[in-house]
């Protein structure tokens, strides 16, 4: 039975012994073996590999994908013309070289990006320096984010490289400070209302100036069509009075009882008119025919 224990012992610490000295490497990852604190080897492949077990060798990983880091402060930068900009940027970069990584920068890849933060930022703060906020807006962008990463690939490849490649650089925000942008937001705002008002002042005048034009040409229009019915008029009365001379000329007795009947009517226009005359008047001649008043001859 204490054979049997002490083979089953001993296969299990085999077992841990072996699995001590076994690790995997990740295709997405540096595996970095170390031997008494000092760096003996870097696996770049991924697979199965040994190593001594602990003490004697341990092992590490980093991560040797394309990693971002983007701003994370928002602290103003001045401009050449001496203007408050808040800018965004992010850096795209890799761990190259692990051992120079771990030596010049740290063990894992928040250590790099806390370094590279602040390359970045000082390198923004310089190039931004030269600059006016006309040229962080343009074009001329690209040239500035292009003297950033020179910059930046100048400070991780010095005297100590850092292991690391800075793939990009790049811009994502360029606005004033706040206070900055509260001011500029209420001159556009007072600038637009200042437009609105000249083109509402402008369409008014020019409602007026179309008002009054279509009310003088109301005028003219009804001035030419009085004008041109007063004429009608007065060529048709003319005309009729022509048409009675002629008439009237031709028999003196007519036209004397049509102007009668004409006084007739002017007088009893209404049933409700009343008249106190004369019955002898010479006004109801034309009713009592041409003999009324006369005394009748007498019989032979």
């Amino acid at each position: 039975m204490n054979r049997v224990g002490l083979i089953v012992s001993s296969f299990l610490v085999a077992l841990a012994l072996l699995s001590s000295t076994l690790f995997v490497v990740d295709q997405r990852q540096f595996g970095v073996v170390y031997a008494l604190g000092q760096i003996k080897e870097v696996i770049t492949e991924p697979g199965l590999n040994f190593k001594l077990p602990p003490p004697f060798q341990n092992v590490s990983y980093i991560d040797k994908r394309l990693l971002t880091l983007d701003s994370t402060d928002a602290e103003p930068m001045l401009t050449a013309e001496k203007q408050r900009v808040v800018i965004d940027w992010y850096v795209r970069w890799r761990i190259s070289n692990p051992s120079e990584y771990i030596r010049n920068v740290g063990l894992d890849e928040r250590a790099g990006a806390n370094q590279l933060n602040r390359v970045v930022r000082n390198a923004f703060q310089e190039e931004i320096n030269k600059r006016t906020v006309k040229d962080l807006l343009s074009l001329k962008r690209e040239a500035l984010m292009a003297d950033v990463k020179a910059e930046v690939l100048q400070v991780v490849r010095g005297a100590k490289p850092w292991g690391v490649d800075v793939i990009d650089v790049r811009i994502t925000r360029v606005d004033y400070v706040e206070a900055i942008t509260e001011s500029v937001y209420r001159r556009m705002e007072a600038e637009r209302k200042r437009v609105a008002n000249e083109l509402r002042s402008t369409g008014a005048a020019e409602g007026e100036k179309i008002r009054a034009d279509a009310d003088r040409q109301r005028e003219v229009t009804i001035a030419n069509a009085y004008r041109d019915a007063q004429k009608i008029k007065g060529e048709g009365d003319a005309e009729a009075a022509r048409t009675y001379a002629e008439s009237f000329g031709r028999d003196p007795q007519f036209a004397q009882f049509y102007r009668s009947l004409d006084a007739y009517k002017a007088s009893f226009g209404k049933k409700s008119d009343v008249m106190v005359i004369d019955q002898s008047s010479d006004f109801f001649k034309a009713m009592r025919g041409s003999g009324g008043s006369a005394t009748a001859p007498a019989k032979k």
